[in-house]
């Protein structure tokens, strides 16, 4: 899948979450329930557009799933410092790296609708970590696991609906040899239990 596929993707999701919008009320997130689970994610971003691997213009599939908070907090502003764990993969089309991650998310409102999302973590992945890598067009990442972290800007469609532009980064912060690291962006569409 080209980077430009996922672009015309990522558009097309605008597109048709812009009249679910307008036509619905905008609404904060559903009310937290007591269950464990809180959100789910997908979506797709392009592989990593400004590094090696980058060559092929690659896309990758993205799922994740954010757990309730642990506890929650009496006022909406100290509940910003409460984070929801996650789990999540990226799969890629074209036999580049692929990962799996977990860590924690905090998510803080702008407006009833609009929302920043910030998340830290670890990541497994399956792409190479050795300096000859880079003759195949693959990151040389130095080693597995690494850390990872990304920031989402998005808009609540409904109570339960989502979308959302994404960032993240993995790196092995200079803890291994070679530290090229690997940066994807896209877009994801969340629903709200």
């Amino acid at each position: 899948m080209r980077v430009g596929t996922v672009t015309g993707l990522s558009l097309l999701l605008a597109v048709v979450g812009a009249p679910c919008a307008s036509a619905v009320d905008w609404k904060k997130p559903a009310s937290p329930q007591r269950g464990l689970l809180s959100e789910f994610r997908f979506g797709f971003s392009a592989h990593d557009p400004w590094g090696a691997e980058s060559r092929g213009n690659s896309a990758n599939l993205t799922g994740e799933i954010l757990f309730a908070k642990p506890f929650t907090a009496s006022d909406l502003f100290t509940s910003y410092f409460i984070p929801r764990p996650h789990v999540g993969g990226s799969l890629n089309f074209d036999g580049q790296t692929s990962f799996a991650y977990a860590g924690l998310s905090w998510t803080v409102d702008i407006t009833p609708s609009l929302f920043v999302e910030g998340s830290i973590g670890g990541a497994f992945h399956d792409g190479d970590t050795k300096t000859s890598a880079m003759s195949r067009n693959l990151e040389s990442l130095g080693c597995s696991p690494l850390f990872r972290e990304s920031g989402s800007v998005g808009v609540r469609l409904s109570a339960n609906w989502s979308v959302m532009a994404t960032l993240e980064h993995l790196t092995n912060a200079g803890a291994c040899s070679e530290n090229r690291g690997l940066t994807n962006v896209g877009a994801r569409v969340g629903y709200t239990f």
